[in-house]
């Protein structure tokens, strides 16, 4: 009976550790830019799911919630295998190292897959294509560089709003196939933070924001890997990385690491307003930025190494912080003096108009540093 007594009290003590550990696993710091103030679970208690379908459970409930991952969870074979007609793009010109195309929105017969397309038999895991429906009033915060979401994306729309992703990564959605997965997709959002997380070896795009509104958006201190076996270029760097065409979208991209890509790195448009800042790409073959119209971009501070094209196209407003002398010009605006952007064996970067400064006055806007490189050991998982 001692032993009994014992061994039960030392259970308790172990639990009471465990949870009181977790406890401490809390949002770190707060949003800066236009998502400051997004609170995500607020003061919910933490917890953590037990299995995949406890963690979809949570994250599609509509209660405020604060959930750890403090492991994997794998995705990947819950919801089974589909093998159908697909395609080969014309862009894949490598089979076996590009990307074919599961015929998603009709993509492979509609025109876009190029000319000579070819049809292929595709076969891929169906919980990668279709992401968790993220309710309103969620944190979801990783455990140190443990807490993987494999197989599934996050998807924040329909309204749902005050969401934080801190520190989690997102990985393996059908990497090998254009239309393979989105890993963050918001369409009609407001008010999300994503904060340290980490994004790789995806299908589709990285981060999407859809054509409806997603409102006020801060990306910060994340990683967008884009090295890939599967590359829709041909040489081992993801294309699809992120994607911005919603309406009246505010986003801030401040310290975040973009590397090994080869375009939408981003692309912007619809009406969307971009403070890009404090950013580091790195060993993009193709183009960062592709600014069609509607989009009204600051790019200040950033760090452009081995980029072959920092800017493809320009139909939007777009300032590149590109003098001493334009810097001046964000003051009344930003609340601060634009830093200029920093350049190692890479392209030119234009960009002079301030005629849209006006629509930043008065709003969240983050603060500025000088560029550095040392953005690229500071963000990602594992690194509050």
């Amino acid at each position: 009976m001692k032993f009994s007594i014992l061994a039960l009290a030392s259970a308790y003590s172990a639990s009471a550790a465990v949870i009181g550990e977790r406890a401490t696993y809390r949002v770190s710091g707060a949003a800066e830019g236009f998502a400051k103030g997004t609170t995500g679970g607020g003061n919910a208690p933490c917890a953590v799911p037990s299995s995949v379908a406890q963690l979809t459970a949570w994250l599609t409930d509509s209660t405020p919630r604060c959930i750890i991952l403090d492991k994997e969870f794998n995705y990947i074979g819950t919801e089974g295998r589909a093998t159908e007609t697909g395609c080969r793009p014309s862009s894949n010109t490598c089979p076996g190292k590009g990307q074919d195309a599961i015929n998603s929105a009709s993509w492979c017969t509609n025109g876009n897959a190029g000319a000579g397309v070819k049809s292929v038999s595709v076969t891929y895991d169906k919980a990668g294509v279709k992401a968790i429906n993220v309710a309103s009033n969620k944190s979801i915060i990783g455990v140190g560089s443990k807490g993987v979401l494999r197989g599934k994306g996050l998807r924040i729309a329909n309204g749902a709003r005050n969401v934080i992703i801190q520190n989690i990564h997102i990985t393996q959605l059908n990497p090998q196939y254009i239309w393979g997965g989105d890993a963050i997709t918001l369409n009609g959002a407001d008010l999300v933070w994503i904060d340290h997380v980490k994004i790789s070896l995806i299908g589709r795009q990285m981060f999407v924001a859809g054509y409806e509104a997603s409102g006020r958006v801060t990306i910060s201190n994340s990683e967008f890997d884009g090295q890939t076996s599967w590359s829709a270029s041909c040489d081992g760097r993801h294309y699809w990385t992120i994607l911005l065409l919603g309406g009246s979208d505010m986003i801030t991209l401040k310290g975040n690491y973009i590397h090994h890509t080869s375009g939408r790195s981003p692309k912007i448009g619809g009406n969307t307003l971009l403070h890009a800042v404090n950013n580091y790409w790195y060993s993009n073959t193709g183009h960062a930025f592709d600014n069609e119209a509607g989009g009204q971009v600051i790019a200040e501070g950033n760090v452009f190494q081995n980029v072959a094209t920092p800017l493809k196209t320009n139909k939007g407003h777009f300032f590149a912080s590109p003098s001493t002398t334009t810097n001046t010009a964000c003051k009344n605006y930003l609340g601060h003096n634009c830093q200029l952007n920093a350049f190692g064996s890479s392209g030119s970067f234009p960009g002079t108009d301030t005629s849209f400064f006006n629509n930043f006055k008065g709003k969240n806007i983050a603060s500025a540093g000088k560029a550095s490189s040392n953005i690229a050991s500071t963000a990602g998982v594992g690194k509050i």
